[in-house]
């Protein structure tokens, strides 16, 4: 090569530009419109909701967040599955040594507030029986529990109020659903902004060879904005099934790679909502707490009668019965402050019974294309104009720019006499 190409004049530089920009346009248009979609999470602005910005996703959290719980709970997994995993026994194995422990911290507490000076007067063999008798009946009071939780799971557990109250308190989770299980999509979006563009400015460069109408770059500049998001989104989620064309197949991207898809969605369902902790925070603390510990103080207060059986006549006799029922009453509640605490031994166990994940993801695989779509397509449909509005908003004041900096001689032509610069 001579080099020529490098002295090209300048208006030949200008035409060849316009490819360059407009695939500079389509790019940024389509990352820009991503971007809004999720961020910012909180409104930044004045005079909420119209001067000012915030996320699509993150402004319609409640829509968003009641479309993950319906694709979860009617299509994935249900309140029975997840407890009927859960055997009883297993379950009492594994909190064997905390409730030993538990049982017999409870007992010294209980005892030496009501009665610090007769405990303490006990022989240590006494007092070590009166443990071992309490203490035998913790496997018993946590099968009956579990098979009382697993009788009446959907008394006792809200799946959908669990997931809700997650994601309405990590607001971030919900972008982060979207964001990961659409990661390749989003990429897609972006770099094929750039695409479209490109081909969009070579038709606008012949065009421009022929006719230089003053509109012409303002409005190829709004079209790309607003095509190349259009398209984007259009090749994402079409076609829903795939067929062959020339010896490729076409299918939307999105179902394409449900596989993988179904695999980041329900590792990320599975390590940041539906958890053992999370699940175990819901009994505890959820609107059916109380009939949760309704279960542990029968299955406790039942349990100390069974030990203290053969003492009963004489504990009625020197503490009277409305003490001893007091006394019951401290165990109770000492056992439900302490049941977080020792609950959380069995989290392991329970992450393997449960399956969660493989579940999730074996499901999510197996879905039809239509509800499959309904994971990520919402977050695209809500005010997804507005998106396609920004992109061409954009492209049109960059065609705009094109006009009056790159073309300024066809600006003043056509607007220099009304302005008084001609």
């Amino acid at each position: 090569m001579d080099g020529s190409f490098l002295y090209l004049s300048v208006e030949t530089w200008k035409y060849i530009s316009m490819p360059v920009i407009s695939a500079v346009v389509g790019y940024v248009t389509n990352v820009v419109a991503i971007k809004m979609m999720f961020y910012p999470v909180e409104f930044i602005g004045a005079y909420k909701p119209w001067l000012g910005w915030q996320g699509i996703v993150p402004r319609k959290a409640s829509k968003m967040t009641g479309i993950s719980v319906d694709t979860i709970t009617e299509s994935l997994i249900t309140e029975d599955e997840i407890f009927s995993r859960l055997d009883p026994a297993r379950v009492a194995d594994e909190l064997e040594a905390p409730m030993i422990e538990l049982t017999d911290e409870i007992t010294d507490t209980v005892m030496y507030r009501h009665h610090p000076t007769l405990w303490e007067a006990l022989p240590l063999v006494v007092r070590s029986q009166i443990k071992r008798r309490v203490r035998a009946q913790a496997p018993t009071i946590i099968r009956e529990l579990m098979n009382e939780v697993r009788s009446n799971v959907r008394y006792m557990f809200d799946l959908k109020g669990m997931i809700t109250r997650v994601l309405v308190r990590e607001k971030n989770l919900l972008n982060r659903i979207f964001l990961e299980t659409g990661r390749n999509e989003f990429v897609f979006i972006g770099r094929s902004g750039a695409y479209f563009g490109f081909a969009f400015g070579l038709i606008q460069m012949l065009i421009w060879v022929f006719f230089q109408a003053w509109w012409l770059l303002p409005l190829f500049g709004l079209l790309v904005g607003w095509a190349t998001n259009w398209l984007a989104l259009k090749m994402i989620f079409n076609p829903k099934r795939g067929f062959r064309i020339f010896g490729f197949t076409v299918q939307g991207l999105f179902f394409k790679r449900q596989q993988e898809v179904a695999a980041d969605y329900g590792n990320l369902v599975a390590t940041q909502i539906l958890t053992p902790a999370n699940i175990l925070e819901e009994i505890l603390t959820g609107p059916y707490a109380d009939k949760l510990f309704a279960l542990v103080q029968t299955e406790v207060q039942r349990a100390i009668d069974s030990s203290a059986s053969v003492a009963r006549p004489f504990v009625n006799w020197t503490w009277g019965s409305d003490e001893y029922e007091q006394i019951k009453a401290d165990a109770v509640a000492e056992v439900v402050a302490r049941m977080p605490q020792t609950l959380s031994h069995m989290t392991g166990y329970a992450e393997d019974a449960m399956a969660i994940r493989e579940t999730l993801v074996t499901r999510l695989q197996s879905l039809t294309p239509r509800q499959f779509e309904g994971m990520l397509r919402p977050a695209f449909e809500e005010d997804e104009w507005i998106l396609i509005a920004v992109g061409a908003a954009l492209g049109l004041a960059v065609g705009w720019f094109q006009l009056i900096v790159l073309f300024s001689s066809v600006f003043m032509e056509r607007f220099g006499g009304m302005t008084g610069l001609g």
